[in-house]
């Protein structure tokens, strides 16, 4: 093969490149790349599609074999389109225009379209949302939104998904919780910085305005997005109005049912009582065996637990309430006879009321607790 002779601009250029002492960073030329080996895949996927259609048109593909081809091809064209995605967004070519949306409607929405999907992965997509309104340009935040629910796929049969207000700072709350009872069967390994993942903190980046955390526990994986632009930021949950009409009040707690699990004969009793003077009916067992049971028979709408019962088996018992009621709220009946404490905003968090105290404070922190999961 012909050398080029060492003044041509090729073979000079190439030696000036040999030559060269800078020093090269891969974090550096990593946009390009990603540019560069997005759009390789992209053509390489598109010229193996035009085969498959070819193979199609000429019946040579039968239903397996188009399965078995149609699966992975998905799956890269997928990767190839968050490639550029996430190339788009950290060379700044997008264009933001900040307009007040509602955030549970585009949670809504974004996950009714995709339920087909979420079915077919074998995944549990469970959702609570409120109305809350943010600032934000409405493309950066559907990209946002499916990147984040992109990310957690892979991670987990059962995912929740809640849109509310964030009690302080009173910013919108989006937060996506995989729970740790193992992956889909439709999904390989998975990592918790995949390649979604990066998108997500790149959209951050990008628009701004944005907190996001993760956090790993052993009951799965929550990550939240906290929206500083809130249109209406509140003071705090509003609990129901206490009111002096007692047909008012036994009207808005009409259909308000409660499970209350004591091996105290005479707890279960001042429970119930309590509860009834505010309108609320109750059942009671002895304890967390009998409670799953009552669980599994009829749904409660709150569940008052005796201090005494705390320990490993009534957080695996709570737990297990929670996989079918996200937000079930507990009220502990606590030893010290005085005690009495509104629970925090946390998802472990209990209000608790003194077993002296019962008639006197049990029905406030109950109307809530219930104002709070509404």
């Amino acid at each position: 093969m012909a050398t080029p002779k060492k003044d041509q601009p090729g073979a000079a250029g190439a030696a000036g490149a040999l030559r060269s002492n800078e020093p090269w960073s891969l974090s550096e030329h990593a946009p390009a790349l990603l540019a560069a080996a997005a759009e390789q895949i992209g053509d390489a996927l598109q010229d193996l599609q035009n085969g498959v259609d070819q193979l199609q048109s000429q019946h040579k593909l039968g239903a397996q074999a188009q399965w078995t081809l149609g699966v992975p091809l998905a799956r890269i064209k997928r990767l190839t389109v968050v490639m550029q995605q996430l190339q788009r967004f950290h060379a700044g070519r997008i264009r933001q225009s900040h307009e007040k949306i509602d955030l549970s409607r585009l949670a809504e929405e974004s996950l009714q379209e995709r339920r087909k999907e979420f079915a077919l992965m074998g995944v549990e997509m469970r959702r609570k949302v409120k109305p809350v309104d943010v600032l934000v340009d409405p493309t950066v935040a559907h990209a946002f939104l499916n990147a984040l629910i992109d990310w957690a796929l892979p991670l987990g049969r059962r995912i929740d998904v809640r849109v509310d207000v964030n009690h302080w700072p009173p910013h919108a709350r989006l937060q996506v919780r995989v729970h740790g009872d193992g992956a889909p069967p439709s999904s390989s390994a998975a990592s918790l910085d995949n390649l979604d993942w990066a998108l997500t903190r790149q959209i951050v980046a990008t628009a701004g305005g944005i907190d996001l955390q993760r956090e790993v526990t052993p009951d799965g994986i929550t990550c939240t997005a906290l929206f500083q632009r809130t249109a209406q930021s509140v003071d705090g949950i509003s609990a129901i109005e206490l009111s002096d009409d007692q047909s008012s009040m036994f009207k808005s707690l009409q259909s308000v049912y409660a499970l209350v699990v004591s091996p105290s004969l005479q707890i279960r009793a001042d429970v119930r009582d309590a509860l009834r003077e505010i309108g609320v009916s109750a059942d009671s067992v002895v304890d967390l065996l009998q409670a799953g049971e009552a669980v599994a028979h009829r749904a409660p709408s709150i569940i008052v637990i005796d201090a005494a019962l705390k320990g490993p088996e009534f957080d695996a018992f709570r737990r297990e309430v929670a996989r079918h009621a996200m937000d079930m709220p507990f009220v502990e009946i606590s030893s010290d006879d005085t005690s009495f404490d509104m629970s925090g905003f946390g998802e472990t968090s209990m209000a608790k009321v003194g077993r002296g105290n019962i008639r006197e404070a049990l029905g406030t922190a109950v109307m809530f607790e219930l104002a709070k999961s509404i």
